[in-house]
Protein backbone atom coordinates (compact mmCIF):
# COMPACT_ATOMS: atom_id res chain seq x y z
CA UNK A 1 0.00 0.00 0.00
CA UNK A 2 1.53 3.57 -0.89
CA UNK A 3 1.85 6.16 1.90
CA UNK A 4 -0.13 8.93 2.69
CA UNK A 5 2.44 11.47 1.46
CA UNK A 6 2.85 9.16 -1.88
CA UNK A 7 -1.10 9.13 -2.22
CA UNK A 8 -1.22 12.84 -1.41
CA UNK A 9 1.46 13.59 -3.98
CA UNK A 10 0.75 12.10 -6.72
CA UNK A 11 -3.12 13.45 -6.08
CA UNK A 12 -1.96 17.03 -5.64
CA UNK A 13 0.27 17.31 -8.70
CA UNK A 14 -2.79 17.30 -10.68
CA UNK A 15 -3.63 19.72 -8.11
CA UNK A 16 -1.60 22.92 -7.82
CA UNK A 17 -4.00 25.53 -9.15
CA UNK A 18 -6.38 27.03 -6.47
CA UNK A 19 -9.26 27.78 -8.94
CA UNK A 20 -9.00 24.05 -9.09
CA UNK A 21 -8.29 22.95 -5.44
CA UNK A 22 -11.66 25.41 -5.08
CA UNK A 23 -13.94 23.59 -7.50
CA UNK A 24 -13.18 20.18 -5.50
CA UNK A 25 -14.55 21.55 -2.22
CA UNK A 26 -17.54 21.84 -4.04
CA UNK A 27 -17.93 19.33 -6.29
CA UNK A 28 -15.63 16.21 -4.38
CA UNK A 29 -18.46 16.62 -1.51
CA UNK A 30 -21.08 16.78 -3.83
CA UNK A 31 -20.27 13.59 -5.81
CA UNK A 32 -19.38 11.94 -1.96
CA UNK A 33 -22.90 12.91 -0.81
CA UNK A 34 -24.55 11.38 -4.12
CA UNK A 35 -22.66 8.11 -3.59
CA UNK A 36 -24.04 7.66 -0.23
CA UNK A 37 -27.77 8.42 -1.27
CA UNK A 38 -27.24 6.09 -4.04
CA UNK A 39 -25.74 3.28 -1.87
CA UNK A 40 -28.05 4.32 0.47
CA UNK A 41 -30.78 3.24 -1.57
CA UNK A 42 -29.44 -0.49 -1.11
CA UNK A 43 -30.75 -1.85 2.19
CA UNK A 44 -30.70 -5.31 4.02
CA UNK A 45 -30.98 -6.30 7.61
CA UNK A 46 -28.02 -7.98 9.63
CA UNK A 47 -28.74 -8.93 12.61
CA UNK A 48 -31.98 -7.13 13.37
CA UNK A 49 -30.36 -3.80 12.35
CA UNK A 50 -31.18 -2.51 8.98
CA UNK A 51 -28.45 -0.86 6.94
CA UNK A 52 -27.35 0.32 3.91
CA UNK A 53 -24.18 -0.60 1.65
CA UNK A 54 -23.12 3.02 1.94
CA UNK A 55 -22.96 2.47 5.96
CA UNK A 56 -20.63 -0.48 4.90
CA UNK A 57 -18.78 1.64 2.65
CA UNK A 58 -18.13 3.67 5.18
CA UNK A 59 -16.78 1.56 7.38
CA UNK A 60 -14.03 0.59 5.17
CA UNK A 61 -12.94 3.68 3.39
CA UNK A 62 -12.62 4.82 7.07
CA UNK A 63 -10.65 2.09 7.81
CA UNK A 64 -8.26 3.07 4.69
CA UNK A 65 -8.13 6.44 5.52
CA UNK A 66 -7.26 5.73 9.50
CA UNK A 67 -4.55 2.92 8.16
CA UNK A 68 -2.79 5.90 5.72
CA UNK A 69 -2.94 8.92 8.19
CA UNK A 70 -4.76 8.85 11.82
CA UNK A 71 -5.43 12.68 12.24
CA UNK A 72 -6.79 13.25 8.91
CA UNK A 73 -8.86 10.17 9.42
CA UNK A 74 -9.80 11.82 12.04
CA UNK A 75 -11.12 15.20 10.12
CA UNK A 76 -12.48 12.86 7.71
CA UNK A 77 -14.92 11.01 9.99
CA UNK A 78 -15.94 14.18 11.35
CA UNK A 79 -17.10 15.19 7.33
CA UNK A 80 -18.62 11.80 6.27
CA UNK A 81 -20.84 11.38 9.32
CA UNK A 82 -22.92 14.33 8.47
CA UNK A 83 -22.67 12.93 5.29
CA UNK A 84 -24.29 9.64 5.99
CA UNK A 85 -26.77 11.17 8.14
CA UNK A 86 -28.33 13.38 5.46
CA UNK A 87 -27.91 10.85 2.57
CA UNK A 88 -29.66 8.37 4.67
CA UNK A 89 -32.36 10.90 5.35
CA UNK A 90 -32.83 11.55 2.11
CA UNK A 91 -33.47 7.93 0.91
CA UNK A 92 -36.63 8.66 2.19
CA UNK A 93 -37.60 11.46 -0.14
CA UNK A 94 -39.56 10.67 -3.31
CA UNK A 95 -37.05 10.01 -5.75
CA UNK A 96 -33.92 9.45 -4.01
CA UNK A 97 -31.66 7.93 -7.10
CA UNK A 98 -33.04 10.92 -9.70
CA UNK A 99 -31.60 13.37 -6.64
CA UNK A 100 -28.39 11.65 -6.12
CA UNK A 101 -27.76 11.35 -9.79
CA UNK A 102 -28.48 14.60 -10.52
CA UNK A 103 -25.80 16.15 -7.33
CA UNK A 104 -23.19 13.38 -8.86
CA UNK A 105 -23.56 14.89 -12.67
CA UNK A 106 -22.98 18.32 -10.76
CA UNK A 107 -20.31 17.25 -8.85
CA UNK A 108 -18.54 16.16 -11.91
CA UNK A 109 -19.04 18.97 -13.89
CA UNK A 110 -17.87 21.29 -11.39
CA UNK A 111 -14.50 18.90 -10.89
CA UNK A 112 -14.29 18.66 -14.72
CA UNK A 113 -14.43 22.87 -14.97
CA UNK A 114 -11.39 22.65 -12.32
CA UNK A 115 -9.37 20.55 -13.89
CA UNK A 116 -9.71 23.22 -17.37
CA UNK A 117 -8.09 25.84 -14.69
CA UNK A 118 -5.49 23.19 -13.56
CA UNK A 119 -4.64 22.30 -17.38
CA UNK A 120 -4.31 18.39 -16.11
CA UNK A 121 -6.43 15.46 -16.48
CA UNK A 122 -8.25 14.07 -13.44
CA UNK A 123 -5.81 12.04 -10.95
CA UNK A 124 -7.98 8.88 -11.13
CA UNK A 125 -7.84 8.64 -14.93
CA UNK A 126 -4.44 7.09 -14.43
CA UNK A 127 -5.21 5.20 -11.06
CA UNK A 128 -9.09 4.49 -10.03
CA UNK A 129 -7.62 4.71 -6.04
CA UNK A 130 -7.27 8.15 -6.87
CA UNK A 131 -11.04 8.62 -6.25
CA UNK A 132 -10.91 7.54 -2.53
CA UNK A 133 -8.00 9.82 -2.26
CA UNK A 134 -9.72 13.31 -3.34
CA UNK A 135 -11.73 13.43 0.07
CA UNK A 136 -8.18 12.54 1.81
CA UNK A 137 -6.57 15.20 -0.27
CA UNK A 138 -9.24 17.60 0.61
CA UNK A 139 -8.80 17.34 4.33
CA UNK A 140 -5.34 17.42 3.88
CA UNK A 141 -5.51 20.90 1.98
CA UNK A 142 -7.91 22.31 4.91
CA UNK A 143 -5.66 21.23 7.55
CA UNK A 144 -2.70 22.71 5.80
CA UNK A 145 -5.36 26.29 5.43
CA UNK A 146 -5.67 26.20 9.28
CA UNK A 147 -1.70 25.60 9.66
CA UNK A 148 -2.12 22.02 10.67
CA UNK A 149 -0.17 18.92 9.14
CA UNK A 150 2.92 21.70 7.92
CA UNK A 151 5.22 18.50 7.77
CA UNK A 152 2.87 16.91 5.64
CA UNK A 153 2.81 19.76 3.53
CA UNK A 154 6.48 19.84 3.35
CA UNK A 155 6.45 16.40 2.11
CA UNK A 156 4.05 16.20 -0.69
CA UNK A 157 4.31 19.72 -2.20
CA UNK A 158 7.66 19.21 -3.66
CA UNK A 159 6.92 15.41 -4.82
CA UNK A 160 4.42 16.66 -6.14
CA UNK A 161 5.55 19.40 -8.17
CA UNK A 162 8.65 17.14 -9.56
CA UNK A 163 5.87 14.65 -10.47
CA UNK A 164 3.92 17.27 -12.23
CA UNK A 165 7.55 18.58 -13.83
CA UNK A 166 7.71 15.03 -14.74
CA UNK A 167 4.22 15.01 -16.92
CA UNK A 168 4.51 18.03 -18.04
CA UNK A 169 7.97 16.91 -20.00
CA UNK A 170 6.05 13.58 -20.63
CA UNK A 171 3.77 15.20 -22.75
CA UNK A 172 6.66 17.65 -24.96
CA UNK A 173 8.29 14.25 -25.53
CA UNK A 174 11.29 15.38 -23.67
Amino acid sequence: MKSAVEQLATYKSVHLNPKNIRTHFFGVPMIIWSAFLMLGTIRFELAGVELSAAMVLMLFVLAYYYKLHVKLALGLTLFIIPVLITSEMAVHTAQPFMLAISIFIIGWIIQFVGHKYEKAKPAFMDDLNQLLIGPFFLMAELYFILGWEKQLNAEITPIARDKRRAIEAAKRGL
